[in-house]
């Protein structure tokens, strides 16, 4: 299970960048540049890590019988 540790550092690591430039941010457009960012950042991992347990789902599924 070291996939999905590597996913929680991964996600906590993004949202440090994300609270770090919120608190740089001087400008209403800032913080919405902040946010689509780190939102495009999150959908990207997010779906990589769902892709990686998918692969999984088949791998274990296809060492089983079928019935």
């Amino acid at each position: 299970m070291s996939s999905s540790g590597s996913y929680l550092r991964a996600v906590a690591g993004i949202h440090r960048r994300y609270q770090a430039t919120l608190k740089r941010a001087k400008s209403r457009q800032q913080v919405l540049n902040a946010y689509w960012k780190h939102k495009k950042e999150s959908e990207k991992l997010l779906a990589k890590h769902l892709k990686d347990e998918m692969g999984e789902v088949k791998r274990i599924k296809g060492k089983m019988e079928y019935r």
